[in-house]
């Protein structure tokens, strides 16, 4: 088989699309794979670094107000579908995949225009500009959240989950919490903000960490690599007891959140996907930063049948985060029941139900 798959800007657009990589691989080692991104984003470096062959268009997204710049983005536009089309021709794709981002507005625009068969994947409960623009002219459409359903064309929707979700459910675990001078035996809460990290919630924890260093269960908080050393500033005078560990980041993700009892962290679609892949309760505070505040509605996802509980990052405090926190960690039938129905919500297996739908395209 010959996949073309074009998604970037973001992890959340990447990761996805490396997962059917992976998966499609594994099913047919002799297949061949093209990825175009865009010459700014993420992928440019990512990509490649994982062997797989990647080529770049140059594209910008839209400003949401009047602006001049639109008109440079819509000639980015037509330049970058120009350019798709000769990359499709050489290539030859069977069937063209795109995650989301800008960059996969032109490239699966351009594959539709050439009759090549095609896909959207949609990790979001809010469905994005591009993959609104694109439902009108791909095959199929694969989706994750029941939200998104109603906002794309129903006719073309497959329900397939997350496939970064499988990487995390194939993860097999030979982590130990004493790597973190920590015991395996005590439940442990890890608070993430992202790789970035995120203020608010730092703030949150920094300010919680007295009261957190008196309690049973063990704390895990990750502050974002570029956050770590004003983080380590503002602890110069706090006591950090022995059940607490500060990190800037956990390069081994997958082999820790097996051994996680809850998660702190934001409602991003790729950590919901590996959350409930590993069936992991958690408190979810939602990005009121992001498009349409999309987030919130992927944490009302999993809150609405008791997967997870939500802070409105405006309500967020040391106090808050740490009642939620007790609320969770001191009950361990709440964890055990909020567990399940995360578990209920993960698909394990997202990527091998993605790729039988690019499959299915190809025969057709």
């Amino acid at each position: 088989m010959r996949l073309m798959v074009s998604g970037g800007g973001t992890g959340g657009h990447i990761y996805p699309a490396l997962a059917l990589i992976k998966a499609l691989k594994k099913r047919d080692p002799n297949a061949e794979v093209m990825y175009v991104g865009s010459e700014r984003g993420l992928e440019s470096s990512i990509v490649p670094a994982k062997g797989i062959a990647f080529k770049a268009t140059r594209i910008q997204g839209f400003k949401r107000s009047l602006s001049l710049e639109n008109f440079k983005t819509i000639y980015l536009f037509l330049k970058s579908v120009h350019s798709a089309k000769q990359m499709i021709r050489e290539f030859k794709p069977d069937v063209v995949v795109g995650t989301g981002g800008y960059v996969s507005g032109a490239v699966v625009y351009a594959a539709s225009r050439l009759h090549v068969p095609t896909m959207i994947h949609e990790q979001n409960s809010v469905v994005g500009i591009t993959n609104k623009f694109l439902s009108r002219y791909v095959d199929k459409i694969a989706y994750v959240f029941d939200a998104a359903v109603d906002q794309l064309p129903a006719n073309k929707m497959v329900k397939t989950g997350n496939p970064r979700a499988q990487e995390a459910a194939e993860v097999v675990s030979h982590f130990s919490w004493s790597e973190y001078g920590l015991q395996d035996e005590v439940p442990t809460l890890l608070i993430f903000g992202g790789s970035q990290g995120a203020l608010k919630i730092n703030a949150a924890t920094v300010a919680a960490i007295p009261q957190f260093n008196q309690r049973q269960y063990q704390v895990v908080f990750v502050t974002g690599q570029k956050r770590y050393d004003g983080v380590m500033d503002q602890l110069k005078d706090v006591t950090v007891a022995a059940n607490v560990v500060v990190k800037p980041y956990i390069p081994n993700m997958p082999e820790v959140l097996p051994k996680v009892a809850a998660i702190v962290g934001r409602a991003g679609a790729t950590s919901l996907a590996e959350i409930t892949a590993d069936g992991i309760p958690s408190i979810l505070i939602p990005s009121p930063y992001v498009t349409a505040d999309h987030q919130t509605k992927n944490a009302q996802s999993l809150a609405s049948v008791g997967a997870a509980e939500i802070i409105k990052e405006a309500e967020l405090s040391g106090d808050t985060l740490v009642a939620k926190a007790d609320q969770l960690m001191n009950d361990g039938h709440l964890r055990h029941d909020m567990a399940v129905a995360s578990k209920h919500l993960g698909v394990p297996d997202a990527a091998d139900r993605v790729l039988d739908v690019v499959l299915s395209l190809q025969r057709k």
